[in-house]
C-alpha cells in the first residue's frame, strides 16, 4: 500500500525528450513580443562586440603608450576606453529590462494558459494527480522557463558572438598564438559534454523530488487538524524527513557535477594561458615571428585577456545549457499537461442549450472509475420536472456518482443520461451545469467576502437578491452580527466560521442562483437540530417547483421527497415512498431496522407507518 501512495506522490521521470521540438514550441511564446526580443538581441550583439574590443584596447595601451612612454593622446584614449564601458553598461541595462519584461509576460501567458486548462480539465484528472504536483507546474516549472527567456537563449547567442569575435581578433593579431590558445578548446568541449549528460539527469531527478515534496506538503498542511487530532505529528515528520532527504540528495548530486566541472574549466583555462605565455617566449625569436617581426608585449597582454574571455563564454554556455535543460524538462512537463485531451467538453454543435425544464432520465447506465470495477450497474429511472427524489444506500453504493454523472463531471461507459430528452453529452456544457445548484456536506468557501461567496462571480446576482437568499435560509441572523456584515472577509476554506454557518452560506448560494435542478448531497448532516429546524422552510422553498435529487441525510428532507430510491452495490433495488418501501420489508426496511432497532415498528398497521421515524442511513 505504501508503494502505491509513493507512486501517487512521485512524479514520473522525463527520460529522453526531443529537445529541438520542445525548444521550437517554446519559441512560439516569444512571437507576440518579437519586436522587443529583436531589440534585446541587437543590444546583446552590440554589448558582446564591445566586450571583445576590450583586450585590443589593452594591446594599444601597452604598445602605443606604456612601452614607448608616450603621453600624447593618452587622455583621448582613456576617454574612448571609458566610453566603451559606458556604452556596454547602457546596452546591458536596457537589454536586461527588455528581457525581463518579455520573461514576465511569457510567464503570465503560460500561467494563464495552464490555469485555463486546469479549469476545464475533467475531475478524473484531479483524481489521478495530487494538487501539489499540479501547483508545481504553475510555480517552479514556469519559473524555470522565465530563467531561460531572460538569461538563456539570448545569452547563448551573445556568448556565441563573443566566441567568434574573440577567435577572429586573435587570428587577426597573431594566428600562431591563436592556434596555441585554441588547443585546449576541444578538451573543454569534451568536459562540457560529460557535464551536460549528467546534469540533465540530475535536473530531472530534482524536479521529480520537488513535485513530490509539494504534493506531500499540500496534503498534510491541508489535513493539519486531522494530523494533530490523531497525534500523528511524529509519523508525518518522519515521512517529511524521508521526502525532504531525498530532495536534498538529488540537489547534492547535481551540485557534485558542478563542483567537478567549474574547477576543471578553470584549470583548463589556466593551462591554456600557460601555453600562450610559453609560445610567446618562442615567438620573441625573429626566426619564428611572422615576417621577421617580434610579437609585442601588448599582443601578449591582449591574448591573455582574450584567453580568459574565451573560456568565460564557453563556461557560460555550459551554465546556460543547464538553464536550458532545466527549462526543457520543465516545459516538457508543462506541455504534457497542456496537451492532455479534455474528454468532457461541449460538442461542436450542441443539440441543446439554455434553460432546462427539469426532466431527468437514466437509461441503462453503467459506470466505473477504473476499468471494469463498476460503481453503477444498469441503472434506469426517470424524474419528472418538479419531482423530488431521495437516494439512499450504504456508503459506496453510487449515490453521489449519480449526481456527478448527471452534471457530466464524468461520462458514462454504458447507457445514457438525458436532461429534457437530450443526452447530456449533446448539451452545451456551460448551459447544462448552469441549471444545477449543489449543496454539499463539506462546504467549500473561497477567501473573500461573504457576499462574494454567495455570488461566486455572477454579476447578474444583485446585492438585494443575496440578502433575500440569506434571509430565506436564516443566514442573515449571524451575518448581520459580523463586523462588516456581507462584506466580512472569509478566510481560506471558511476558517473562523462554524460548520453550520458555512452550510447556511451554501444554502444561500443555491437560492441566489435559482437553479432548475437542485442537488442536496448530505447537505444538512453537519447542522444541529435547532439550525436544521430554522432552514427546513427555506429548503422546502428551494425544492419547490424544482427537480431535486437528495442524497439521504436528515429525516425531514427525505420526508418531503416524492420518491425514495434505494441503491445497493451499484444497483437500483427499490423505489417508492417511505411507507411503500417499509411495507416491502426489503433493503429499505432492513436499513430502517438497523438505525431504529430500539424502536418498535408495526408495519402491518398503516397508521404506525405514517408516524414512524424516517430512514437516514447513508
Amino acid at each position: 500500500m505504501a508503494s502505491e501512495v509513493e507512486k501517487y506522490h512521485e512524479e514520473d521521470a522525463i527520460g529522453k525528450t526531443y529537445d529541438f521540438k520542445v525548444a521550437r514550441r517554446l519559441v512560439g511564446y516569444l512571437r507576440p513580443y518579437w519586436k522587443i526580443v529583436a531589440v534585446a538581441l541587437s543590444l546583446t550583439l552590440l554589448t558582446n562586440i564591445l566586450v571583445s574590443l576590450q583586450p585590443y584596447f589593452t594591446k594599444v595601451a601597452v604598445d602605443d603608450f606604456i612601452v614607448p612612454k608616450q603621453t600624447d593622446g593618452i587622455w583621448l584614449f582613456a576617454l574612448a576606453f571609458f566610453g566603451l564601458f559606458l556604452f556596454r553598461f547602457l546596452f546591458s541595462y536596457i537589454q536586461e529590462i527588455l528581457l525581463n519584461t518579455v520573461g514576465q509576460r511569457v510567464m503570465f501567458d503560460l500561467r494563464t494558459e495552464i490555469f485555463t486548462k486546469l479549469q476545464h480539465q475533467e475531475l478524473a484528472y484531479y483524481d489521478k494527480y495530487p494538487v501539489g504536483r499540479i501547483i508545481t507546474r504553475l510555480t517552479s516549472d514556469v519559473d524555470a522557463l522565465n530563467e531561460m527567456f531572460t538569461s538563456g537563449v539570448i545569452d547563448v547567442l551573445g556568448d556565441l558572438v563573443v566566441i567568434f569575435a574573440i577567435v577572429g581578433m586573435m587570428f587577426w593579431l597573431d594566428w600562431k598564438l591563436a592556434i596555441v590558445t585554441l588547443i585546449t578548446v576541444p578538451i573543454l568541449f569534451a568536459c562540457t559534454n560529460w557535464f551536460r549528460k549528467h546534469a540533465r539527469r540530475g535536473f530531472d531527478r530534482v524536479r521529480t523530488r520537488n513535485a513530490r515534496l509539494n504534493a506531500f506538503l499540500q496534503e498534510y498542511l491541508s489535513g493539519a487538524q486531522t494530523v494533530q487530532l490523531m497525534n500523528a505529528e511524529d509519523k508525518a515528520q518522519k515521512k517529511f524527513h524521508d521526502i525532504n532527504d531525498d530532495y536534498r540528495n538529488a540537489n547534492i548530486e547535481t551540485i557534485y557535477y558542478y563542483s567537478i566541472f567549474y574547477p576543471l574549466v578553470d584549470f583548463i583555462g589556466a593551462f591554456g594561458i600557460a601555453l600562450v605565455i610559453f609560445a610567446f617566449g618562442y615567438q620573441h625569436l625573429p626566426s619564428l615571428s611572422s615576417a621577421g617581426e617580434v610579437v609585442t608585449v601588448g599582443v601578449l597582454a591582449a591574448f591573455i585577456q582574450y584567453s580568459l574571455q574565451l573560456f568565460q563564454p564557453i563556461r557560460d554556455l555550459s551554465d546556460k545549457f543547464n538553464v536550458l535543460q532545466a527549462a526543457i524538462v520543465a516545459s516538457h512537463r508543462i506541455f504534457i499537461l497542456l496537451d492532455l485531451d479534455i474528454d468532457i467538453k461541449s460538442p461542436e454543435n450542441p443539440l441543446k442549450s439554455g434553460k432546462v425544464e427539469g426532466l431527468i432520465e437514466f437509461e441503462n447506465v453503467s459506470f466505473a472509475y477504473k476499468g471494469e470495477d463498476w460503481v453503477l450497474k444498469d441503472i434506469s429511472f426517470k424524474v419528472d420536472p418538479g419531482e423530488s427524489i431521495a437516494l439512499v444506500g450504504h456508503t459506496g453504493s453510487g449515490k453521489t456518482t449519480i449526481t456527478n454523472l448527471l452534471m457530466r463531471f464524468y461520462d458514462v461507459q454504458k447507457g445514457r443520461i438525458l436532461v429534457d430528452g437530450v443526452d447530456v453529452r449533446d448539451w452545451d456544457l456551460h448551459d447544462l451545469r448552469s441549471n444545477f445548484a449543489v449543496v454539499l456536506q463539506d462546504v467549500f468557501l473561497f477567501s473573500g467576502s461573504i457576499e462574494d461567496n454567495i455570488r461566486l462571480g455572477r454579476r447578474d446576482i444583485t446585492r438585494e437578491r443575496i440578502e433575500w437568499a440569506a434571509k430565506e435560509v436564516r443566514a442573515d441572523d449571524f451575518v448581520e452580527k459580523l463586523d462588516g456584515g456581507y462584506a466580512s472577509l472569509v478566510k481560506e476554506r471558511g476558517a473562523g466560521l462554524s460548520v453550520g454557518q458555512k452550510q447556511l452560506i451554501s444554502f444561500a448560494r443555491a437560492l441566489a442562483f435559482d437553479p432548475k435542478i437542485l442537488i442536496l448531497d448530505e447537505a444538512t448532516s453537519s447542522i444541529d437540530t435547532e439550525t436544521e429546524q430554522l432552514i427546513q422552510q427555506a429548503v422546502e422553498t428551494v425544492m419547490e417547483r424544482r427537480t431535486s435529487l437528495v442524497v439521504a441525510h436528515r429525516l425531514s428532507t427525505i420526508q418531503r421527497c416524492d420518491r425514495i430510491m434505494v441503491l445497493h452495490h451499484g444497483e437500483l433495488r427499490e423505489s417508492g415512498t417511505h411507507n411503500e418501501l417499509l411495507l416491502l420489508r426489503g433493503l429499505y426496511w432492513r436499513l430502517y431496522q438497523l438505525q431504529y432497532s430500539d424502536e418498535k415498528l408495526h408495519v402491518s398497521d398503516p397508521a404506525n407507518l405514517s408516524e414512524a421515524p424516517l430512514l437516514t442511513q447513508n
